[in-house]
């Protein structure tokens, strides 16, 4: 009979991780987004030549149905007003002139679309990004949430690593793993190299699965993505990466295949280097424009929502080329 592996507990299998706790001051709560200074806003601003712009966020509301993690709802969006409210009997006000005009409201999972996580946003040991206590989060996050990203903004240089077309994929397979090596290994083949303080951005097509197997999309769970290892983190270290953009729903493959550890990167990039994570981004007419110039690095600026307290929030991405 076979023993069944027991998952190592964060604590231990992060013991020796690097850490970026304190490196900004005891109070930051933007973690890796300092590396983007007015440095680096000038040199990616230098990328632009064509002047062509792409918007990266999901359509919320897509009728092929929105991709969220296994638990959540998707977005809805509910007509309040229209111009039926003002046919005899509604509910349409009266404005002098005649105005009329539609209203409607979203109910949303703030990490139920295209979105930034907040560096709070996960924890193990009872502690959070920079060392706050996790009870931090109670009731909303006084600390290290979403609104100080959103206050600060995203912006600088961005490479799109092209995990799928380097592999020869319409899509990544589900568990499918990759490491940085394979990232500089993409990057390579593309002709550029992935440099310090890059934005990294990663093309799987993995959701395309999605909307072609609708609900059965969520059987067995698990995406394709980086996987952990000491080297892997050391390397989002040295390199000094802000910011994390991919394509899937959680940036990361789903279940370590070497620990079976839920989403290992999350805590060792996120909670302990305090780089932050972008997910469910819609890369597909971006990655075309790069395959067919050649050019794989662009200007990258994004502003997610100012929701107070909030563990995430929606954001549409820009990039300009």
């Amino acid at each position: 009979m076979t023993e069944e592996k027991t998952a190592p507990d964060l604590t231990e299998l992060l013991a020796d991780a690097p850490s970026n706790w304190g490196k900004w001051g005891d109070d930051d709560e933007v973690g890796a987004l300092n590396y983007l200074g007015p440095e680096q806003v000038v040199a990616a601003a230098s990328l632009i030549s064509a002047g062509k712009v792409f918007t990266i966020q999901r359509l919320i509301g897509d009728p092929k149905g929105d991709p969220v993690w296994p638990g959540r709802s998707p977005a809805e969006r509910t007509q309040i007003l229209d111009e039926s409210d003002w046919d005899e009997g509604g509910k349409g006000a009266s404005f002098p002139g005649g105005l009329h005009y539609a209203d409607d409201k979203i109910n949303c999972f703030l990490q139920g679309s295209t979105q930034y996580d907040a560096l709070g946003h996960v924890w193990y040991g009872g502690k959070i990004w920079n060392g706050y206590d996790a009870r931090t989060t109670i009731g909303g996050l006084d600390k290290a949430s979403v609104q100080p990203i959103a206050e600060r903004g995203v912006v600088g240089r961005a490479v799109l690593l092209d995990m799928a077309r380097f592999r020869g994929k319409t899509y990544l397979d589900s568990a499918e793993p990759f490491t940085h090596e394979d990232l500089e290994a993409c990057a390579a083949a593309q002709g550029h190299e992935i440099r310090k303080r890059d934005i990294l951005v990663i093309r799987t097509n993995y959701l395309q699965r999605f909307f072609e197997l609708g609900d059965k999309f969520y059987e067995g769970f698990c995406e394709p993505g980086l996987v952990y290892s000491p080297e892997l983190v050391q390397w989002f270290a040295d390199m000094e990466i802000p910011n994390l953009v991919t394509d899937t729903i959680a940036n990361e493959i789903t279940f370590d295949p070497n620990n079976g550890v839920a989403l290992v990167l999350h805590n060792a990039l996120m909670r302990n280097l305090g780089v932050t994570l972008t997910e469910i981004v819609d890369l597909e007419e971006l990655a075309a424009d790069c395959a067919e110039d050649s050019r794989y690095e662009f200007f990258y600026a994004a502003a997610p929502l100012k929701v107070a307290k909030g563990s995430g929030s929606p954001v549409n991405p820009i990039a300009i080329k």
